[in-house]
């Protein structure tokens, strides 16, 4: 039989195979604006009705939305704007210990939680001051007060 099959397989033009990509975990992380409980139930709501979705976390002080599964960044984001009606975007923040600069213009944002700063680092036209070159960097540290070797003069 199995001579056959694979004999078969190569006489029929009309029978191909799909192979169906599964779907890799994934950590999708959002900036939505929660004001109350109902926007927070909303949210949720929203996210767990959603094939592949394993965990929703939602920390409404920062206005960030976490989710864990089988799910396309994309669409979990589509799913959030249409069901709920709320402007959503990427979490647009690191933490400031990742910049090099963290309070150089463009880096820094009013509006970013506490620790956070812009994510300067994926775009690089963003601000061009937070990411100091080797030399830029070699200038400003020897008249930092954290090198024990800076000039005495200061």
């Amino acid at each position: 039989m199995g001579l056959v099959d694979f004999v078969s397989e190569f006489c029929s033009v009309s029978h191909t195979h799909r192979l169906k990509r599964r779907k890799q975990l994934q950590t999708v992380e959002m900036k939505v604006r929660i004001d109350c409980e109902g926007c927070e139930r909303k949210v949720k709501k929203a996210l767990e009705g959603m094939k592949g979705v394993n965990t929703v976390e939602v920390v409404p002080k920062q206005n960030k939305v976490t989710v864990t599964g089988y799910v396309e960044p994309y669409k979990v984001m589509r799913r959030v704007a249409y069901k709920t009606g709320k402007k959503v975007e990427p979490w647009p923040y690191v933490p400031y210990d990742l910049v090099a600069h963290p309070y150089a213009p463009g880096a820094y944002d009013k509006k970013a939680p506490p620790g956070y700063v812009r994510n300067v680092l994926a775009d690089p036209n963003a601000a061009p001051l937070a990411r100091a070159s080797s030399l830029e960097q070699k200038y400003t540290s020897a008249f930092s007060d954290e090198n024990p070797n800076a000039c005495v003069v200061m």
